[in-house]
Parts: C-alpha cells; structure tokens; sequence
C-alpha cells in the first residue's frame, strides 16, 4: 500500500528548483502540501494542539489541508518572511513574533518528520564563524581566517599573508538605485582598511592560490561533486565564464562532509571549496539552503532523483 502522508514544501511563491522538486514527486504520486509562511494570515491558516502524542491538528492553504500529525517529510526552502502590511509599526512587530514562534514553532515540531533541512538547524549552520569552526574539527583544510572589528589587527593579518581577501559574514540585499545587489568577496590591502573597521565585524581571510572551485552537494547519504573552472575570483559573480567537472572527492573529503553535516543535524548541504595549486581542497562555506538544480541541468547529474529519495523516505 502506498504512503498517503504529504511532503510539505516551505518555500517563497517564485522557486524554479522547488517546482522542479514538486513536479518529480507527482510523478512518483507522491501528495505534495507547497506553501509559504508568508502567506499567512491571508490566506494560510493553523490549528495545532499539543498532546501526549505531539502535536496535532491542521494547516489550511486554499487548495490543501495538511494533517500535522502525518506529515512524511518537509522540505524548508527560504520562504519570504511574515508581513502584517496592514497594522500600525508596533503591531506587526508584535503579530510578526508571535506568528515567527507560533506557526514557525508548529512547522519546527511535527512528530515523525523527516526536515530538509530543520529550520532551527539552518539557522545554526548559518553563522559563518561556527562553520569554519567545526570545518577544521572535522577535518577539512580552511584558511587562516580573522574575524575582528579592530583596524590595526585586520592590518596585522593582511600584512602576515600574501593576499587577503574580504568576506561577508552574512549578505544581506541592498538596494543601490532601487537595484538588488549584494556584498561581494574582494581583495584587500592595508590601504584598504580604515577606521570605520571599527563600526561592526569583519571576516579577512588567506586567499588560496587556486586552479578551480569544486561545489559539492550532500543528499543523504549522496555526494555530487562537480568541478568549476572559472578565471574570476568569486565563481558566483559570472555564471557565463562557468565550465561544469563531475569529479571524484579526494581521500578523506566524503568522510569529513559527513562529519560537519552530523555536527549540525543536516541531511542536505551545498559545499564550496577551492582547489589549490598542489591540488588539495580547501573548505571555504556550506550553505544548508544552497541552490543545486542548475548543476544537474550542466552536467546530468541525477540530484533531484536523489532528494525525492530522500523525501518519499525511500533512501
């Protein structure tokens, strides 16, 4: 007999890779439950009681009802944040945290669910400093990394490395002439660095010479590793310079991806790494929302397969 119990998709109304996934579990007739946390009030709804068996009760979108108790994985994609438009400043903030601890803590405590990833994990997994951290526990080469608010100890680091460059610890969007943009990673010198250091905290970091990038995606218990070979410094900033690899990890890699994964409770993960000139792989972040589908449209790659594995509870 066939599971009846839905996987619920947590994403924004606009997500190419989570209609892909979607579409890939209808086929499988696998129920999909899709919505997105800022649709609520308007037109999503909750009823959650909390007893001896977990939480119980229902979500409402205008096209599904979703048993909370039965609900056989969830697949938490950067849904857009809660929005009360319509009240004053303080009483948004005030619906907008209860709505955050209510409804997030509901979609953060169904019983029996396989998340993909844990929203509370994501967040953990987030903070660039406990990455690297727990990057070098579990045994991946990182750079030498500061992170410092202080101009004369950034100076003292870019002066100790042959070239340093500038990281965002998060990056927000900005707007510059009502255009999208974000922080990007640079080069850096002494000359570079004033004292307006000083207003926040900044990640400097040894810049590895290197030959390539390699983007490594963790499904489960799957790796798909794929070589990037671009003549830019931050491969992100160019798709159009990009060419695609599939490659095998060196000795070790696979074992310490595992590692840093568990460290966080994650099932999925969108590693970056560079390759130096003597060929080791340097670790440089793990996104736990990273984007991956375009990597199977360049190289074949069958990643979707694997996540719809993972999300029908098959793998």
């Amino acid at each position: 007999m066939s599971d009846p119990r839905p996987v619920l998709v947590v994403t924004s109304l606009h997500d190419p890779t989570a209609d892909v996934v979607i579409r890939e579990l209808h086929d499988r007739g696998i129920p999909v439950v899709r919505l997105d946390s800022g649709d609520f009030p308007a037109s999503l709804s909750v009823e959650a009681e909390i007893t001896s068996q977990g939480i119980q009760g229902r979500l409402t979108t205008p096209s599904r009802i979703a048993d909370l108790a039965n609900i056989r994985a969830l697949y938490y994609r950067r849904p857009t944040g809660f929005a009360f438009p319509h009240l004053s400043e303080q009483d948004a903030r005030f619906a907008i945290t209860q709505a955050r601890y209510g409804l997030g803590g509901v979609l953060a405590s169904l019983p029996g669910c396989l998340y993909i990833n844990h929203p509370h994990r994501i967040g953990d997994a987030e903070f660039k400093p406990s990455g690297l951290a727990v990057a070098v526990e579990a045994g991946f080469l990182v750079p030498p990394t500061l992170i410092t608010s202080s101009p004369d100890a950034a100076r003292a680091f870019i002066k100790g490395h042959d070239s340093v460059i500038y990281k965002p610890l998060h990056n927000p969007v900005y707007r510059i002439d009502d255009v999208s943009s974000v922080v990007k990673i640079a080069e850096v010198t002494t000359e570079d660095i004033d004292e307006s250091v000083s207003g926040t905290v900044h990640l400097f970091q040894k810049r590895v010479p290197k030959t390539a990038d390699v983007r490594v995606t963790v499904i489960g218990s799957q790796s798909f590793c794929v070589r990037i070979d671009s003549d830019v410094l931050d491969w992100r900033t160019d798709y159009d310079r990009l060419t695609y690899t599939p490659v095998e990890p060196p000795p070790g890699i696979e074992q310490a991806l595992h590692r840093y994964l568990d460290h966080f409770g994650l099932v999925f993960g969108a590693f970056d790494f560079c390759v130096g000139e003597d060929g080791q792989w340097w670790f440089l972040e793990c996104n736990p929302s990273g984007q991956w589908y375009w990597l199977e449209s360049e190289t074949g790659l069958p990643m979707c397969a694997a996540l719809a594995d993972l999300l029908e509870r098959t793998s």
